[in-house]
């Protein structure tokens, strides 16, 4: 029940501009205030327990409520709360940059610290941008990223995200700044082989690059996985050919493992041990502290030190709170929890039922594709299987499932018509049986209202 309080904070609420919020309609409705988290778990203010379903962000990684890692930061803040990142070194900090050299593939030894994905990301853009005004290669600028791939909300990160949905109403980089097209292969001709649809993708990335002159490409930037773009996995060859083409060419390849990195599919780093590359940077966030406190790095080869190391130039870039104490305390414990509680066998070994419960949907008449890789699922809805045609903004079915879901105790992530899921790397089997009934549940209830709405029908199949 409601008390005088609850109903205070909801109001105080209404000062908050949230993330993603329709201006429109800014105050004008109560979020559910989350009060708890255990496990797989929220609870919100009536006590309504909740399947965290897209794991806070991409983030949660070990499960809500751990205790270890509240007791690491509660330490850390006691011996000493912050020094500055620009002046002074700390224990935690230096500690964490070695495990992350040790867990990385090849010589990723350099590690800067920031708070979150989307400064790690405009880091290694603009050490990139750095690294080649100090080769004497001023023209060496342009960035290559792709459709439906997001990097971040930086004005530099905003730029290089490829999602249609991120560029309403803001202002984007667009001189330097290319995207090829999504690598989704269910969205292939009918007609075209999954090779063939690897080969065009490779051929316009080549042709990119030579379209724009090899001399003036500085860096390709990629999700392994395109993770808020719908969670699209590119095909099997597709990661290494374009790695491939970047030494070809002289590019600077950055893999994007915010969401990938820290256990979602397996590895610590999905790069080389899923992938079979080995990046010149490799950019982190979310899971180094399963969202426990705000932390990004930028993971820097030798090679591209050694190639500037003789060059007298300050690095003027860093964040106040760069390697802050707190937060590197507890990506340390986090890691420390990842590696003895062996969750990353966990993964590898629940995450093919994980993805083969999801399957099941593909029974209901607008589920067109379940897609995924390790504990991250894109569920994509669709007017016609044939057509593949998607259920989007007129029939607003993502928010019809969301709102479904959460009468049962669900959480999703709804990206226009697809249903997104990451949730902690410790579910079990029950609760992913409980999460697929309640999510089917869900979509079967969305498409009966647009059903009875008129909006579509079963002979949409035919």
């Amino acid at each position: 029940m409601k008390n005088d309080y609850i109903s205070k904070i909801h109001e105080k609420d209404k000062k908050v501009l949230h993330p993603y919020e329709d201006l429109k309609f800014r105050g004008t409705y109560n979020r559910k205030l989350i009060v708890k988290s255990e496990n797989i778990y929220l609870y919100d203010e009536d006590g309504t327990k909740y399947i965290d379903g897209p794991g806070g962000m991409w983030c949660n990684n070990i499960g809500h409520g751990n205790k270890e890692i509240a007791e690491a930061v509660k330490n850390q803040i006691e011996k000493m709360d912050y020094c500055s990142p620009f002046s002074e070194s700390t224990e935690p900090a230096a500690e964490l940059a070695e495990v992350l050299a040790e867990l990385s593939p090849g010589d990723l030894n350099t590690v800067f610290f920031t708070t979150d994905g989307s400064t790690a990301n405009d880091t290694a853009l603009r050490f990139i941008m750095m690294y080649n005004n100090i080769l004497g290669r001023p023209n060496k600028k342009h960035i290559i990223s792709r459709d439906k791939a997001y990097h971040g909300s930086t004005y530099l990160t905003g730029s290089i995200t490829g999602k249609d949905r991120e560029k309403n109403n803001f202002d984007f980089e667009k001189n330097f700044i290319h995207h090829l097209t999504s690598p989704n292969p269910y969205r292939r001709k009918e007609d075209q082989t999954l090779d063939d649809f690897c080969e065009e993708k490779i051929k316009e990335f080549e042709d990119k690059i030579l379209e724009i002159s090899p001399e003036n490409v500085a860096a390709y930037i990629a999700e392994p996985v395109l993770a808020s773009g719908g969670c699209i996995v590119p095909p099997k060859k597709y990661i290494k050919r374009f790695w491939e083409l970047c030494k070809k060419y002289d590019i600077l390849y950055i893999s994007d493992e915010v969401v990938t990195g820290f256990g979602r599919l397996g590895h610590f780093f999905s790069s080389k041990d899923e992938f079979d590359i080995e990046p010149d940077i490799i950019t982190t966030a979310k899971g180094i502290t399963s969202g426990y406190f705000p932390l990004g790095a930028v993971l820097i080869s030798n090679k591209l030190m050694d190639d500037i190391k003789h060059e007298s130039a300050l690095f003027f870039h860093g964040y106040t709170y760069s390697g802050h104490p707190a937060a590197c305390a507890a990506a340390l414990k986090n890691i420390e929890i990842l590696k003895r509680d062996k969750i990353l066998e966990h993964v590898k070994s629940i995450g093919p039922y994980f993805l083969e419960q999801l399957e099941s949907l593909k029974k209901i008449e607008i589920v067109g594709d379940v897609r995924g890789k390790g504990l991250m699922a894109g569920i994509e809805c669709v007017i016609s299987k044939k057509s593949k045609d998607p259920l989007i903004l007129d029939k607003a079915i993502g928010a019809r499932i969301d709102e479904e879901s959460l009468k049962l105790g669900l959480i999703i992530r709804p990206i226009y018509h697809i249903c997104v899921l990451s949730p902690a790397l410790i579910i079990q089997k029950k609760q992913i049986d409980d999460l697929v009934q309640k999510l089917q549940l869900s979509i079967n209830k969305a498409m009966n209202q647009v059903k009875d709405e008129g909006l579509w029908s079963e002979s949409n199949n035919e």
